[in-house]
């Protein structure tokens, strides 16, 4: 489905459980709504579950330029808006789980609680240099010069030998991914300081993360817990950065039991 909202036309889909409360799913830098695909069975029956195209990700449009995650969150309220949806569960991995802090300081309102997943919340000035090389390296290029070396971050060596097909679709999401939105959402990564300010959330917070995820590594997920009061923290083992796909059944379990308790 697509839907204008925030002066982009955005792709969304909302399915599950029509008299459930709203589980709002946003996905990593280079994947797409299908991402969440692992995620379904689990929360269905329950939930109405509402996954969506980011910025540049997708089906969603794609506008040149640097974005923010304020303008992130602000398209996902957008969305809520157009779609008349009041509160919801927000459910973020990666660059998701940054707009869901982005939406948890500055739409407060708008959450019942939020599950940051093997994200971050300060991108330290020694990281920019590596983020310029893949913003360089995409637009010069492509989207294939980066994947090899996103899926190496992205999964554990044991299930890259696998090569089952779920990754074979996050792969091939990742290169479908338009430079443009690779590049704005870089760019709105690399600015990432919320650190300082986690104190201000409140709602209930699950933080998750792979043990062997080396992009945004265990101790991200630590000083992000340590921030929030009414935090709980979760590592999965065996599992890197896309710990939802890899360790989906450990990953729906904790979520699941969270959610229940929100």
């Amino acid at each position: 489905m697509k839907i204008k909202a925030n002066g982009i036309e955005m792709n969304y889909e909302l399915s599950g459980n029509e008299n459930g409360e709203v589980v709002i799913l946003s996905h990593s830098l280079g994947a797409s709504l299908e991402m969440w695909a692992p995620q379904m069975e689990c929360l269905e029956p329950g939930y109405r579950v509402l996954r969506y195209d980011l910025r540049g990700h997708g089906n969603t449009d794609a506008p040149s330029g640097a974005y923010t995650l304020e303008q992130l969150g602000d398209d996902a309220i957008a969305l809520l808006d157009t779609l008349g949806i009041d509160t919801v569960h927000w459910v973020g991995l990666s660059i998701g789980g940054m707009i869901g802090q982005s939406v948890a300081l500055n739409h407060p309102d708008r959450l019942k609680c939020v599950a940051l997943c093997d994200t971050a919340a300060v991108v330290p000035e020694e990281a920019q240099p590596i983020w310029q090389e893949r913003i360089d390296n995409a637009l010069s290029k492509g989207m294939k010069s980066q994947v090899d070396m996103t899926m190496e971050r992205w999964f554990t060596a044991p299930y890259l030998s696998t090569n089952s097909p779920a990754m074979k679709r996050i792969r091939d999401q990742f290169l479908a991914t338009p430079v443009a939105g690779f590049v704005g959402c870089g760019e709105a990564i690399r600015r990432l300081n919320y650190l300082e300010r986690l104190n201000e959330i409140k709602k209930p917070t699950l933080i998750m993360v792979g043990e062997e995820d080396l992009g945004t590594p265990v101790a991200a997920s630590e000083a992000i817990h340590a921030q929030i009061s009414n935090s709980k923290l979760v590592i999965l083992p065996s599992a890197a950065h896309l710990s939802n796909v890899e360790q989906s059944e450990l990953f729906n379990k904790e979520l699941a039991a969270f959610l229940e308790n929100c």
